[in-house]
């Protein structure tokens, strides 16, 4: 079968890409036909991750995607507690003296599975 791009993986950034190429085709007014490699029984298989993540990507590569009715990130951080860990227990750090990117506020903690599985919708 012959293809106009073929990604291998279809990871976040694997399927983002694929997504992207067929938006700037369709802006185009041309179509390319994209196909997605992946080694895993279904799309998410391998992506075990969950994670904090930042939805700016999203925004912009799926406008929209909040009123989804399977939107895969639903939990909004809101609060962030940094502990410094030894032997004897915790020690809670103030927030303040964390480097800007320790800021998750307007984050969300989601599954990558299931951010894959609903890019490849």
């Amino acid at each position: 079968m012959d293809y106009d791009v073929v990604v291998v993986g279809a990871g976040p950034a694997g399927l983002a890409t694929a997504i992207r190429l067929k938006q700037q085709a369709a802006e185009r007014g041309s179509d390319i036909s994209v196909v997605l490699v992946e080694k895993g029984s279904e799309v998410g298989a391998h992506i075990l991750s969950g994670a904090v993540i930042d939805p700016v990507g999203l925004d912009a590569l799926v406008p929209g995607w909040r009123e989804e009715a399977d939107a895969p990130l639903s939990v909004q951080v809101t609060d962030d507690a940094f502990y410094l860990l030894g032997p004897a227990g915790g020690v809670k750090l103030p927030n303040f003296a964390m480097p800007p990117l320790m800021n998750n506020h307007g984050n969300y903690v989601g599954s990558l599975g299931n951010v894959c599985r609903f890019l490849a919708q």
